[in-house]
């Protein structure tokens, strides 16, 4: 990576900092202040783009130097949007409506250079298919992971793959916040090295 290439992650996500770390070694770390609510017929991968684009385009002002990474994450269970549970109630009722279904998880970056002069953004579409799970597994799987500021309750990179029959799509590290595979795809469209 370029010395002299600043990079700001926009995000307060100790998750999407930690995946960042495998791809860029020194970077800053600030959270936008953000209405995240959807638009009137929004769809929902627009939703996800619109507020990663957002989320970045919120500190060009603040980081005009910097290289700057917005992500946003949506889990959609049929036409039910998953939000992060916030507590075990409410993580327990999400992962019994998730039994035996598939719950689609739509991860959006947005890579946006100094200045704000030029911007893409990219959304992964990753699909997961839970088993059916009792009463006792969630129980147990939520004392020990304690999802609840995860999507949908889910934590692939933990015992929660426990959970699943199967993962259809391209970038695992898009599960947990950010796919880093989009990123450096963009990054290198940007002329920017990873490695």
């Amino acid at each position: 990576m370029q010395t002299s290439v600043k990079f700001l992650l926009a995000s307060g996500s100790l998750y999407r900092k930690r995946l960042l770390k495998h791809l860029i070694d020194d970077f800053e770390v600030a959270t936008p202040n953000l209405d995240e609510s959807p638009g009137i017929g929004e769809s929902t991968e627009n939703l996800s783009a619109r507020l990663a684009s957002q989320k970045a385009e919120a500190l060009s002002l603040s980081f005009p130097h910097h290289w700057i990474i917005g992500s946003d994450q949506i889990a959609v269970r049929g036409r039910t949007r998953l939000e992060k549970p916030g507590d075990y109630a409410r993580a327990c009722q999400q992962l019994r409506e998730s039994s035996g279904k598939c719950v689609t998880f739509l991860t959006s970056v947005c890579l946006l250079s100094p200045g704000a002069e030029r911007i893409r953004t990219e959304t992964d579409i990753c699909r997961v298919y839970f088993r059916e799970l009792s009463p006792e597994l969630i129980t147990r799987y939520l004392r020990r992971e304690q999802p609840y500021d995860c999507a949908a309750s889910f934590k692939s990179e933990t015992s929660g793959i426990a959970l699943v029959e199967k993962i259809e799509g391209n970038d695992p590290s898009a599960l947990i916040g950010l796919p880093l595979i989009l990123l450096t795809k963009m990054m290198e469209g940007f002329g920017l090295e990873v490695l």
